[in-house]
């Protein structure tokens, strides 16, 4: 059997579990006698001379393996790229130099470690990768991508975020004093919904679910006690009203006579050493991804379903998710995933007296 010579890029915002990854595709190859090279920061890296490594586990050994972000980097500002391509009216250009960057690497497959927008930009520029086989790996603390239960990062944010959150339980209570915490997520609520189960959380608001201002200010006002935490999504908005939705729902909490706090834990929900969970979801994406590329399979992408890692088409992956056009790069669209309305913690939310909107 020939020894194959694959390349390993992330791409997007970075997260926890991404070495991790790297790390399990470097030992599921090394043990088929392949060799792996590390693409340094995602795209960013084959423009003009490819910005390449060499990887054994020795250059990333696996103690390191659970640290977040990436060993390969993700991008730098300024940097010619799908974005500033376009902006730069250097479209043609810039795709042409990608493919000629991976066929001087001489590489027979590439694995994509990204989130939805990565992946699905990807496919809009499949031609880019046809002389090879190509596999992507979801990632992403929004946990916004579709025909997966689970992203790689995702577990570790709620972690986080519910850390960051119990911490600040403890001065709220003994300042009689509410926090609204303001979590990521774009415009899915998995996020906030999640980490405010975990907490405890005494309202919990999300993009996906309308809710009353005022209905939400009585029932702080009425909850057995004076402190707590108000989880707010950052994909929030409130008619007639703008800037942070942490900062608008503050002001009504103030308005209303309800002392409070706005909290902003940003980037620290895509660090943390990776949990367990991740890991292991890294590892099974690892097996996955190296089996396919064994398999013959190109143009895939790994998913878990009840329990079972899988791979479908990319083509199947952007056709499930819900469309919306990138403000940023024209005639893209992006394959969106929310908080379904049948998620049964909605439900426990609403059974454990947390204020999460018109609900059912």
């Amino acid at each position: 059997m020939k020894k194959k010579r694959i390349g390993i890029m992330t791409t997007g915002g970075d997260c926890s579990g991404l070495n991790t990854a790297i790390h399990r595709i470097i030992r599921c190859a090394s043990l088929r006698g392949w060799h792996v090279i590390g693409i340094q920061d995602g795209t960013d890296g084959l423009c003009g001379t490819p910005r390449t490594i060499d990887l054994t586990e020795d250059i990333l050994p696996i103690e390191n393996a659970r640290l977040s972000g990436s060993f390969l980097h993700n991008g730098h500002a300024g940097a010619l790229n799908f974005e500033t391509a376009i902006e730069r009216n250097r479209v043609k250009q810039f795709n042409r130099q990608l493919r000629q960057s991976l066929n001087d690497l001489k590489l027979d497959a590439l694995i994509l470690i990204g989130g939805n927008g990565s992946t699905s930009l990807a496919w809009a520029n499949h031609e880019i990768y046809q002389d090879l086989q190509f596999v992507c790996i979801p990632k992403t603390i929004d946990m916004d991508m579709p025909l997966t239960d689970r992203t790689i990062g995702f577990d570790t944010a709620v972690q986080q975020l519910t850390s960051f959150c119990d911490q600040l339980m403890l001065t709220a209570r003994s300042h009689h004093r509410w926090f609204v915490v303001q979590s990521m997520g774009r415009d899915c609520g998995n996020l906030a919904l999640n980490a405010g189960i975990a907490v405890g959380a005494t309202a919990i608001l999300i993009p996906e679910i309308k809710f009353n201002v005022d209905d939400l200010v009585a029932h702080v006002a009425n909850a057995p006690t004076d402190y707590g935490i108000i989880m707010v999504s950052e994909g929030i908005t409130l008619r007639g009203h703008s800037g942070r939705p942490a900062d608008m729902i503050s002001r009504k909490l103030t308005a209303a006579g309800i002392v409070n706090r706005t909290a902003f834990p940003e980037h620290t929900q895509r660090s943390g050493d990776t949990t367990a969970c991740d890991r292991i979801l890294a590892t099974r994406f690892a097996d996955c991804a190296i089996n396919a590329i064994e398999n013959g399979e190109t143009y895939v992408i790994t998913t878990l379903e009840c329990g079972e890692c899988k791979t479908v088409s990319l083509a199947e992956f952007v056709a499930a998710g819900d469309s919306t056009s990138d403000p940023k790069i024209p005639g893209l669209c992006t394959a969106n995933a929310y908080v379904d309305p049948d998620d049964p913690l909605l439900s426990v939310a609403q059974d454990m007296g947390i204020y999460i909107g018109n609900y059912k």
